[in-house]
């Protein structure tokens, strides 16, 4: 006791006005060994950032090679009218280097490489984010929207202006009264058909768009999503070009634009708030590659049914998502690049006449970074996953794509929300002051968690995707539907015995296929568990509607768990193709870490569920902990392999400078 009363002495004093070599001796809390600086890697940053870039690595060269150009440096952000000309000069030279062309190189669908688009979107990213956004709202939102909901006749007339940056475009989907409703949007098309016109209005103050990007300022013309009523009847949510400006820039008749002003952040791009005041627009001006209007007003589609048809429409949009996905990641590694790099150069506390430990050196501090390191490494693969998926999808797995690009959209930016706070604490009061640039990034990410559709929106969408993918597994073969839930059932059971929920030994717990295991085991078992619950309710009676609501947590969960499992099942699937063994092993620690956290993130679901027990989590939690101390000589060339360009970290502590 007399050791115990000494050490809270200690402490106490420490908290208040003790003297600094009370201080040092609070350090117990320290790794017990040291990298120094200097210390050879274990691996070469550039075979990893070679890894990295394996998919369309031309166009990542391309683009850091644009960037390079002393154009490209940060502006003063506080002039929010000089910020935004200048974001539109950086678009205006970046289409002008063939940005544009990536994705529409010849006008139409079938030529447009838009896994290279998604790649240089997220390189772009590596830089101003305001610039990034603007770039995806011209070419990656309006573009696309031409490109997929449009037919030949709008291709061939309005995709190269849209690539050379001649015809600035808004996307004008949300409104006030309705963002993730897109169903419901209030804004009119009514189709006349003695003018052969659209005419297009706003009917109510919450049918006004809102935020629209590019429409304060620079945008000319915008795709405007519209319920379409023709001779009499509403058909649903459709896809209409709307001029906004002349080639002047004044705003045309029956047009009333306000700026939505300063936001949190990304004060480069232009929102506004779009009026229309029974505006009319030619009949060819309809979007109409899934339902066409003749000049008669006969309305036709190949797609019996408005919700198919409406669900089909936006699937072709999934590109946003998958941009977004992609960006956040970006600003996830510029902020860890900044923090770790700082934290191998500011020394804080040590033991009593020793030098003080650099922050990295500090167990706290290693577990606070490197955990998400790991998993910002987990996600670069599961992204190059949706890429791959969206790029190859097909009219039979387009839903299972929409579904993936949602989730890995949602899990994604909340991962870089959560990794640029910790971040910015890590790098404390430098990591505070705009010149480090941390702060910009929270800003500017800050709404990567709600726009291109709301995280907690999408993981629903998830969720019931994968209630109806469970209800179809029995419908299309009972048989091998009950037999694979058996099959699941008898490894749950081998891993829930009381030996292997108790078994704490490093190769255990750094078994890759025991942490896929739990990990499959929490879906399915929550996918078991919602899809009853949903039922028990239908069957007492309960509207469809209502039984969703009222299981929203457990639908939440069920499709966290679905996208974890998910990106763990890429991560080692991208170690395993790796053949240089350095690399494999630094990429497999990696994978360890992000295994063994997502348990222990988890490990109260486990622990009612019988998989772990109390001693288990304490070992997963230690192991951890190892994993970190094994990893901090590699941190610096870890981040240093995203290979993100020093011109746009731009950080002073991020590029060996212990202040600006």
């Amino acid at each position: 006791m007399p050791e115990l009363t000494r050490a809270l002495a200690q402490l106490e004093e420490s908290l208040g006005v003790s003297g600094s070599e009370a201080v040092r001796a609070l350090v117990p809390a320290a790794s017990p060994s040291r990298a120094e600086q200097g210390t050879p890697t274990s691996f070469d940053p550039e075979a990893l950032r070679a890894v990295l870039d394996r998919t369309y690595p031309e166009t990542r060269a391309q683009v850091r090679q644009w960037l390079a150009d002393p154009a490209y440096r940060y502006t003063d952000t506080r002039d929010t009218a000089k910020y935004r000309d200048q974001v539109l000069a950086w678009l205006k030279a970046m289409a002008d280097h063939g940005l544009g062309r990536i994705a529409f190189p010849s006008g139409n669908e079938t030529s447009a490489d838009l896994g290279a688009f998604v790649t240089a979107f997220e390189t772009l990213a590596y830089f101003d984010l305001s610039l990034v956004i603007k770039a995806g709202v011209h070419f990656g939102l309006f573009g696309a929207s031409i490109l997929f909901l449009g037919t030949e006749k709008h291709h061939r007339k309005y995709l190269p202006q849209v690539a050379s940056l001649e015809l600035p475009g808004c996307f004008a989907m949300s409104e006030l009264g309705h963002g993730s409703n897109v169903r419901d949007v209030e804004t009119v098309a009514r189709y006349d058909a003695e003018a052969g016109e659209f005419v297009v209005h706003t009917p109510t103050e919450t049918a006004r768009k809102e935020w629209i990007g590019n429409a304060a300022r620079h945008g000319r013309i915008a795709t405007v999503f519209a319920q379409l009523e023709v001779g009499g009847r509403v058909l649903g949510v459709h896809a209409l070009l709307v001029p906004l400006r002349d080639p002047a820039g004044k705003v045309l008749p029956g047009i009333r634009i306000e700026d939505c002003g300063e936001k949190m952040g990304l004060n480069g791009v232009d929102n506004g708030r779009i009026w229309f005041e029974h505006v009319r627009v030619p009949r060819e001006n309809l979007l109409d590659r899934f339902g066409q209007v003749n000049a008669q007003g006969e309305y036709t589609s190949a797609i019996t049914g408005d919700s198919k048809r409406f669900f089909t429409m936006l699937g072709t949009l999934v590109a946003g998502r998958v941009s977004v996905a992609a960006a956040a990641l970006s600003a996830a590694k510029s902020g860890l690049t900044i923090a770790v790099r700082y934290g191998d150069l500011r020394r804080q506390f040590g033991p009593a006449g020793d030098k003080e430990f650099r922050l990295l050196d500090h167990q706290a501090h290693q577990r606070r970074l490197l955990v998400p390191l790991a998993k910002t490494y987990a996600m670069d693969f599961a992204l190059e996953y949706l890429v791959e998926r969206y790029v190859k999808r097909t009219e039979e797995d387009a839903r299972e794509v929409e579904s993936l690009a949602a989730g890995l959209k949602a899990y994604s930016t909340w991962h870089t929300t959560a990794v640029l706070q910790e971040a910015r604490e890590a790098c404390g009061g430098q990591g505070y002051l705009q010149a480090n640039r941390l702060a910009a990034l929270k800003a500017d990410t800050d709404v990567f968690t709600t726009f291109e559709g709301d995280n907690t929106v999408l993981m629903q969408l998830v969720a019931k995707g994968l209630l109806t993918g469970y209800r179809q597994r029995f419908e299309d073969d009972r048989v091998f539907a009950v037999l694979k839930l058996l099959a699941d059932r008898a490894t749950a059971v081998v891993d829930r015995n009381p030996f292997a929920a108790r078994r704490t030994d490093s190769d255990h717990l750094r078994d890759n296929d025991y942490h896929l295991r739990a990990l499959r085991f929490r879906e399915e078992e929550l996918l078991a568990t919602v899809s009853k619950r949903i039922r028990k309710r239908l069957s007492a009676g309960v509207e469809a509607f209502e039984a969703f609501n009222q299981v929203q947590v457990h639908l939440l969960e069920l499709a966290h768990a679905h996208v974890e499992r998910l990106v763990l099942e890429q991560f080692l699937k991208g170690v395993a193709d790796v053949k240089d063994p350095g690399l494999k092993t630094v990429l497999g620690r990696l994978c360890d870490l992000y295994g063994l956290s997502c348990l222990e993130s988890a490990n109260g679901w486990f622990q009612e569920h019988g998989w772990l027990e109390g001693t288990k989590v304490k070992a997963i939690r230690k192991e951890v902990t190892r994993l970190c101390a094994e990893l901090r000589p590699d941190a610096v060339a870890l981040v240093n392999a995203f290979g993100v360009p020093d011109t746009c970290l731009a950080a002073p502590i991020g590029l060996g400078h212990l202040s600006p």
